[in-house]
């Protein structure tokens, strides 16, 4: 088993935070974008992984909020499939999406530090035992929604809508300022 010192604990626990907090903007900001988009054209399958927009928010909702967040809380995999419709109503989903993203901030703050120099064990949803390298593995839940909010951006700009900015660096240039 690997260990992180203390401090390489903390500097992880750190970026995650950040990462965390960029998520819940980022994710913020496309949700605004979003909710100028008719319904029709809202679910309307335009080519993404998930067809739709709101396909693609469900998704994030699964993925992250129901998938990842059951992993990381109780070494739990809940059955369910990668397409799945958790939320019918925009709204719903909508607020769904932001309380799940700022859920993770007291989550990565109230870990021991050492937990973010372990590993995460977890089934797969094809079954078979999984362990990832934990700090690693918290990254890409927050990469993977960058990668499909990217989806949704572009998605907008093929509907003729303006695309919300949501480089990271932006965030960073806010939270200078404060």
């Amino acid at each position: 088993m690997t260990t992180t010192s203390d401090s390489g604990a903390e500097a992880l626990r750190e970026h995650l935070a950040m990462l965390a907090r960029y998520n819940l903007w980022a994710t913020r900001r496309l949700l605004d974008a979003v909710d100028a988009v008719p319904e029709a054209d809202y679910r309307r399958d335009l080519g993404l992984y998930f067809r739709s927009i709101h396909g693609t928010l469900n998704h994030l909702l699964v993925a992250e909020h129901r998938l990842w967040s059951a992993r990381f809380n109780d070494g739990t995999t809940p059955p369910m499939r990668l397409d799945e419709e958790l939320e019918s109503d925009r709204a719903r989903l909508r607020q769904r999406l932001l309380d799940g993203a700022e859920a993770w901030l007291p989550l990565i703050a109230g870990w021991p530090a050492a937990r973010f120099g372990g590993r995460l064990d977890y089934l797969r949803l094809a079954g078979g035992t999984v362990s990832l390298p934990f700090a690693a593995t918290l990254a890409h839940v927050f990469n993977h929604a960058t990668h499909h909010r990217g989806q949704i951006s572009a998605a907008l700009t093929t509907l003729g809508r303006p695309a919300p900015e949501l480089d990271l660096v932006y965030l960073l240039q806010a939270e200078a300022v404060r």
